[in-house]
């Protein structure tokens, strides 16, 4: 991740947080970024062990399975992959829709970057971390300090999670059965949606969510795994323009009814005018 400019570390004394009330402990607000970010890396972590049982259900070996989780690590991609494959898909297909599916987290990580604004040492380690998940703690966070605490502490917390019930699940897939049956393959999908859905707080954000999910619906028939989401994004661009036109339509006829009135006004400062001479 590239260094950007720094915010500020806090707005007290050296080493103090500037979040809580005044005469709050000062370690409360760590502990709580440290309980938000643990709640998150355990709730999504957990999810790993859907895609041991989908990896394995499509074909993919064991070994296969535990590495992808260890060097991809990005539970929509790794879907996105399994789920080509499983349907019949070319390997090489599958696995494109997957690299730009993840595609998205290097923008996480330009605004991370400015966030963290880690050690040049660190960066590649931690670039491994940067996805949805940690991307959703870290952004809201008030200072830099939090930031990294919220970053670290889902980071690690779900990498280990992730890994381990992805190795339960595939060697208890054998045991579950038809794999299909019990749509594991929507519980990570499911787990971001409802971190997501309380984020969208104002009608465009919901608007940009609702286009950005017909769009991915309309086009998961057609186009190969992973591309709708991709094609998704185009939700922001379209929403945003359409807002700008709106806009411009409000100002221009603003402009409009401001001239007629001055028009008028002007109007009936001249009859007033001629009334006068005449008098």
């Amino acid at each position: 991740m590239a260094e950007q400019t720094a915010l500020p570390e806090s707005t007290g004394p050296a080493g103090a947080m500037s979040a809580g009330p005044p005469g709050a402990r000062p370690d409360k607000p760590d502990a709580a970024v440290v309980r938000d970010a643990l709640g998150v890396g355990i709730a999504v972590g957990l999810s790993g062990f859907a895609f041991g049982v989908t990896s394995a259900g499509s074909g993919l070996s064991l070994l296969q399975t535990c590495v992808l989780s260890l060097l991809v690590f990005t539970g929509a991609s790794q879907f996105a992959l399994v789920g080509a494959l499983a349907a019949g898909g070319n390997p090489y297909t599958a696995a494109a829709g997957a690299f730009f599916l993840g595609v998205r987290n290097a923008f996480y990580g330009l605004r991370l970057s400015q966030l963290l604004a880690l050690p040049r040492a660190v960066r590649p380690f931690a670039a491994h971390w940067v996805i949805d998940e940690t991307t959703a703690v870290t952004l809201p966070q008030p200072t830099r300090r939090a930031a990294r605490i919220g970053f670290t502490v889902t980071g690690l917390t779900l990498y280990v999670l992730w890994n381990l019930t992805t190795l339960v699940g595939a060697l208890g897939a054998e045991a579950l059965g038809d794999t299909d049956t019990w749509g594991l393959d929507a519980a990570s999908p499911a787990v971001f949606l409802a971190l997501l859905a309380p984020m969208l707080k104002t009608t465009t954000e919901r608007v940009t969510a609702g286009l950005a999910v017909l769009l991915a619906l309309t086009l998961l028939p057609v186009l190969p795994a992973g591309v709708p989401v991709l094609l998704s994004a185009l939700a922001a661009p379209v929403v945003l323009f359409l807002m700008g036109r709106t806009k411009r339509g409000q100002h221009a006829e603003s402009t409009a009814d401001t001239a007629d009135a001055e028009n008028t006004a002007d109007g009936t400062a001249a009859q007033r005018k001629k009334g006068e001479r005449r008098s």
